[in-house]
């Protein structure tokens, strides 16, 4: 792909403000009808246009508390979604367990492995969130996870359960897809919800503390100064596999998707294909990507910007998961306040990575060290995302933006193909 050169202070707002999207003017026409039918790319100028229209819903339009914005996006019209081939599920949209499991090459270990306790991030309360799982759990045929089997533990930013904070409206399809992402990924994991009423960080603390396998955070706030310090403070735990989404804006990142500490998220269409595989592949238009303005660059990262060049701190991402609305995920959430209508739901955004990374480093266990590393040195357990970009990031090179062969931004070393690079 050919970029076209962008004036200094469209980069500069860009990066200032790159939650609301910075990119190309547009690759391609929408993608309409089956979604299986691989018709043509998108980018970020295209994902911020259909938001604008209201084809895609914010979940969380506005920051929390001038910092934070989680990253999922709604599907309106489900019809355009794939519909679930799961059992007993024919009049659900939107991806399923299995096929999920089967496009990521986990079938088996999902089916059998116990897994461990993943830890999700989340802000303000939703009280049906375990009884909404239940209807997601009992709908894909998967095992009971409630308070009474002891497999969802539901507390606040300080790891108690009572009191929980207050709803926060915007944030319930996040809460319901994280539950629901990390059930289809590994269903035998075990899920602590962290509950912030005030500080988002503190949460991050406070799961650590609990001893996960891996934390998930769906969020994200632009790059600040002290982000370094940050990321050694709250984010840096060896032992626990961090994921975080890379953001929904296209070119431009976001902390704490930039902590080298973190395993950055990015997004990817996917599509079902007839080949070996059953599905393809190609970069989400809105997925984040780009250079940290102030996280150094971790070791494993050194022979890829030595080679590519255009880079000399972190780059994100590292790997990604199905973020597309129009590929989405089924949800299930029976409160209305978000925008979308009660029950079952259609939801995309690097949102749904971040927890479905975080089980899949909870089925393999391996998470010594720094997991985010894992996937440079295993890339031969990759798909390889070749095509497709998120918009223009000239003058830096095409990579950082584009499908390519090997490393990129948008998806990093690719998505996962069992669990070798986790």
């Amino acid at each position: 792909m050919k970029h076209r050169s962008i004036a200094a202070r469209r980069l500069v707002a860009c990066l200032a403000f790159l939650l609301a999207g910075c990119g190309g003017s547009g690759i391609a026409p929408a993608i309409r009808g089956n979604p299986g039918a691989l018709q043509s790319f998108d980018d970020a100028s295209y994902v911020r246009a259909q938001i604008a229209s209201g084809a895609y819903i914010q979940a969380c339009p506005d920051v929390v508390l001038g910092r934070w914005r989680c990253m999922a996006l709604g599907l309106r019209d489900t019809a355009q979604a794939p519909r679930s081939e799961d059992a007993g599920s024919g009049t659900v949209r939107g991806y399923g367990p299995s096929q999920l499991q089967a496009a990521y090459n986990i079938t088996k270990e999902a089916k059998h492995n116990r897994g461990g306790l993943v830890a999700l991030v989340e802000f303000g309360g939703d009280p049906h969130i375990a009884a909404d799982l239940a209807v997601y759990r009992k709908q894909f045929g998967l095992p009971r996870c409630d308070r009474a089997t002891e497999c969802l533990r539901i507390v606040n930013q300080d790891g108690r359960k009572r009191p929980l904070p207050p709803v926060s409206h915007e944030w319930l399809a996040e809460q319901a897809l994280d539950v629901d992402m990390v059930s289809a990924n590994c269903p035998h994991c075990r899920i602590i919800v962290i509950e912030a009423s005030t500080n988002l960080f503190t949460s991050e603390r406070t799961a650590a503390a609990f001893h996960p396998v891996a934390i998930s955070n769906s969020w994200g706030t632009p790059e600040y100064k002290e982000e370094e310090r940050g990321q050694f403070r709250l984010f840096d735990h060896p032992g626990i596999a961090i994921t975080a989404s890379s953001g929904d804006g296209g070119y431009g990142v976001i902390f704490p998707s930039s902590a080298a500490t973190v395993t950055a998220v990015g997004g990817t269409s996917l599509h079902p294909a007839q080949n070996a595989r059953g599905y393809t592949e190609h970069v989400w238009g809105g997925a984040g990507s780009g250079c940290s303005r102030f996280i150094a660059t971790p070791s494993w990262q050194l022979p890829i910007e030595s080679q590519l060049g255009g880079c000399s701190n972190r780059v994100v991402a590292d790997v990604a998961y199905d973020a597309s609305p129009p590929t989405g995920v089924a949800v299930y959430e029976s409160t209305r306040g978000d925008g979308e209508a009660a029950g079952w739901q259609v939801w995309g955004g690097t949102s749904v990575g971040a927890p479905a990374i975080a089980a899949i480093y909870a089925l393999s266990g391996d998470t010594a060290g720094i997991p985010a590393s894992l996937s440079y040195a295993n890339t031969q357990d990759l798909y390889d995302i070749t095509r497709g970009s998120n918009g223009d990031c000239s003058p830096l090179p095409a990579y950082i933006c584009t499908g390519e062969v090997g490393y990129d931004g948008p998806t990093g070393n690719g998505t996962p193909d069992g669990l070798g690079a986790f």
